[in-house]
């Protein structure tokens, strides 16, 4: 309901779905975020010969 900004629990329920899918979208946004990282990072280490 913070997050959102509904006053009620009948209106947080409403929109509930909606915030659910986002916050998915965003872990697997994150997540790609991530991988890239993680895969510089190697490439870095296999060039440095770490």
């Amino acid at each position: 309901m913070a997050r959102i900004g509904h006053s009620t629990p009948r209106a947080a329920l409403i929109y509930q779905h909606a915030a659910v899918e986002r916050d998915r979208e965003i872990a697997e946004q994150v997540g790609a975020v991530f991988e890239a990282s993680a895969g510089r990072a190697r490439d870095i280490r296999a060039i440095d010969g770490a």
